[in-house]
């Protein structure tokens, strides 16, 4: 295969990478959506939907593998098909966190869940996914870089949901298991904000060689800081 038809195969596979991004926020924030209306007609589309990507992934993995083993790429083609394949992960990922949303449809009311403002927090690290995946596209580590700083106001929001949770848990009339899934629902958005940044790395590391290490969160931070 000539360098060009090379070239040719890495601007299809990003192109296939685009698509899949956009369905994934899509579904993650139709997602939020259905378990603030109680929607179980829409968690079963959602469902679909996300099997469907899920087959677009294993696809689009299976494709830039079989690039590797035979047109064995150097330099930039490399660095540019080992991105799809990590960003293709990040995303598998995020499509998980939708799962996990829906899941807790029974343990959440509509009330909890809109006081907490998480649809509204959802489109934000929504955004950082679109924005990374524009980064991407453009091979712009300027707005990459952006993005990862991005992820520290989602961090700081999901800190001040953990010590308001935690608050309302020491009333003796709290209901314990929906606060629990209150709690979960803040970390799975916060979950997708570290993906965003992870692609933002990513994307530094297409445009420059250089590998950015993502640091991720822990416990200790949420109840010290």
């Amino acid at each position: 295969m000539s360098e060009r038809q090379v070239h040719i195969l890495l601007k299809e596979l990003s192109q296939v990478l685009v698509q899949l991004s956009d369905k994934v926020v899509d579904n993650f924030l139709d997602a939020l959506h259905a378990v603030k209306q109680q929607d179980e007609q829409s968690v079963r589309q959602i469902r679909i939907i996300e099997d469907e990507i899920d087959m677009a992934e294993i696809n689009l993995e299976e494709r830039c593998l079989a690039f590797l083993a035979t047109q064995q790429p150097v330099a930039k083609d490399l660095r540019a098909i080992v991105t799809i394949i990590k960003i293709n992960d990040d995303l598998k990922h995020i499509g998980a966190l939708t799962f996990h949303i829906i899941d807790r449809i029974p343990e959440i009311s509509p009330e909890m869940l809109e006081s907490f403002e998480f649809e509204n927090i959802g489109i934000h690290a929504g955004e950082m996914v679109k924005k990374s995946i524009q980064a991407f596209v453009s091979k712009d580590s300027i707005l990459a870089r952006h993005v990862s700083a991005m992820d520290d106001e989602i961090d700081s929001i999901h800190r001040k949901v953990f010590k308001r949770v935690t608050a309302l848990m020491k009333s003796p009339d709290s209901d314990l298991d929906q606060l629990i899934a209150t709690l979960s629902i803040s970390r799975y958005i916060e979950r997708m904000a570290d993906h965003a940044a992870r692609i933002a790395n990513e994307v530094v590391f297409l445009v420059t060689g250089k590998i950015v290490r993502h640091t991720e969160w822990a416990y200790e931070k949420l109840i010290t800081l």
